[in-house]
C-alpha cells in the first residue's frame, strides 16, 4: 500500500497538511535537541517513510541518524532526497560531517543492540504498527539509559468549533483528494480510518509509561490535529 503512493507521498503530505507537517517535524527535532547534541549521538527514526524527520534530525544532530522502514520504495525516495540536500549521506563508509543512513528494517524487531542509541523517533508511522506495545518495547530496548523517545502522530482535535469542520475534511475530503492526486485508491481512506482507531493522547501516554518510559509529556499542534509525545528511558536502568 505505501509503496504504491511513494512517488507522490511527499507532495501529498505537504499539500494536504498545508505545509504544517514540515513545521511539526522541525519542532520534533528541536524538542530532541538535548539528546541529539551529545557527542557521537545516534538517533534512529523508525517508520521513517521518505525520510523527512530523519533529515530534520540530521540537521541538528552532532552524530549520525539512521532512518529505518520496511517499505523499500519509501527508502529509495528518502535516499534520493538526502543526496539532493545539504547533508552528506552514506550506506557505508564515513564522509566528513553529519551522516544519515537509511536501513530496511521492521520496527517490531529492530536490528540494534540493547542500550545502543540516544534517540528513537517516529513521525506519522507508529500508528501503522501491528502491535503498539511491542513497538514501544523495542524503542525502549534500543535506547540508552537517559535516551529520548518522540512519537509524532495525528490525534483528536480539541477545538470545539473547528473540530467538526476538520473532521469532515479529514474523513471525507482528504481521502478523495489523496486518491485523485496519487491515482491510488485505498491509502488515504486507510489514513482517515487508522487515525480514528488510534489511541487518544492520554491512552498513548499511559502506554508509554507502562512500557517503562519516564517524563512522558505531550504537545498539541493546531489544536490536536497532531500531537508530539515525548519521554525518556530512566537513567537508573
Amino acid at each position: 500500500m505505501f509503496a504504491a503512493v511513494a512517488p507522490r507521498y511527499d507532495f501529498l503530505n505537504h499539500f494536504l497538511s498545508l505545509g504544517c507537517d514540515l513545521y511539526w517535524r522541525r519542532a520534533t527535532a528541536k524538542a530532541l535537541g538535548h539528546a541529539l547534541a551529545r557527542p557521537k549521538s545516534v538517533a534512529v527514526d523508525v517508520c521513517c517513510g521518505t525520510g523527512d524527520l530523519a533529515l530534520a534530525l540530521a540537521r541538528v544532530s552532532s552524530g549520525k541518524v539512521i532512518g529505518a522502514d520496511f517499505c523499500h520504495p519509501m527508502l529509495e525516495r528518502a535516499l534520493e532526497k538526502a543526496r539532493r540536500g545539504p547533508l552528506r549521506t552514506r550506506a557505508s563508509g564515513g564522509p566528513v560531517g553529519h551522516a544519515v543512513f537509511f536501513l530496511e528494517a521492521d520496527t517490531l524487531a529492530l536490528p540494534f543492540r540493547n542500550d545502543s542509541v540516544d534517540v528513537v523517533s517516529s513521525a506519522f508511522g507508529f500508528r501503522n504498527l501491528a502491535n503498539y506495545a511491542r513497538g514501544l518495547e523495542e524503542m525502549r530496548r534500543v535506547l540508552k539509559p537517559g535516551g529520548a523517545v518522540a512519537i509524532l502522530e495525528f490525534s483528536r482535535i480539541r477545538w470545539p468549533v473547528f473540530g467538526p469542520v476538520f473532521l469532515v475534511y479529514f474523513r471525507h475530503i482528504l481521502p478523495w483528494l489523496g486518491t485523485l492526486i496519487s491515482g491510488v485508491e485505498g491509502p488515504y481512506r486507510y489514513l482517515a480510518d487508522s487515525v480514528a482507531k488510534f489511541p487518544d493522547q492520554e491512552a498513548l501516554a499511559d502506554s508509554m509509561r507502562q512500557a517503562g518510559f519516564v517524563k512522558v509529556c505531550c504537545r498539541n499542534f493546531f489544536g490536536g490535529v497532531a500531537a508530539l509525545h515525548l519521554g525518556d528511558k530512566s537513567t537508573g536502568e
